[in-house]
């Protein structure tokens, strides 16, 4: 699958916050929001006009890019929230966060959804003792993930679980680190994912 393999900094630039795409380095002094917090390019330091549909426009890219999408898989798990009953926007937020790269990456088995993603195709991680190698996986509650036992010697695990206060745990997920696994306890709530997005906003966008 094609996949954006430019610099993630960049991103993070051009929606003026961060999107945590690149592990530690997002919460180091390093990161470039941190440095220059104005968009890439020549005209990144003006001040254009924001219209409605740039607003939408702009959260849809951020929600995208958070969860490391292209535009048609995207697209795909808001049609997919649209169906289910409840609120749209929560339905969307609830499936991205469900996806198996996130939720290894909200345990801190990893430094980044990327890196997850990179890992779980290499057939590092198991669900319910099962080796799952789709990334794009949807979790359930009371599922038990861990990294293989043959995998937790992996310098970038080990890393990943070194830092993991840096960012903590989320309510929903609980990390036993001493055995490299993750349950998830419960489906997480709006409040509980937490991300410098306006849903709506992505919603109102599909729906012009």
């Amino acid at each position: 699958m094609a996949r954006y393999t430019g610099p993630v900094c960049r991103l993070c630039r051009r929606e003026g916050t961060k999107l945590f795409l690149k592990g530690t380095r997002c919460f180091s002094e390093k990161c470039a929001i941190d440095r220059r917090s104005y968009p890439p390019g020549q005209h990144g330091q003006a001040r254009p006009r924001i219209s409605e549909y740039s607003a939408q426009l702009r959260e849809k890219q951020k929600l995208k890019r958070i969860y490391g999408l292209l535009e048609r898989q995207f697209r795909q798990y808001f049609f997919k929230a649209e169906r289910k009953k409840g609120v749209t926007g929560e339905n969307l937020l609830m499936l991205l966060e469900s996806r198996l790269d996130n939720v290894v990456y909200r345990l801190g088995l990893v430094s980044s959804r990327k890196q997850g993603r990179v890992l779980i195709r290499q057939n590092h991680f198991a669900v319910n003792g099962k080796t799952v190698n789709i990334p794009s996986y949807l979790v359930s509650v009371n599922d038990a993930i861990e990294v293989r036992e043959g995998s937790r010697t992996l310098v970038a695990v080990q890393h990943a679980l070194e830092t993991t206060g840096s960012r903590g745990t989320p309510a929903w997920l609980e990390l036993d680190k001493a055995n490299f696994k993750g349950l998830v306890k419960a489906r997480p709530s709006k409040e509980e994912i937490a991300l410098p997005v306006n849903e709506q906003l992505v919603v109102e966008l599909y729906s012009r």
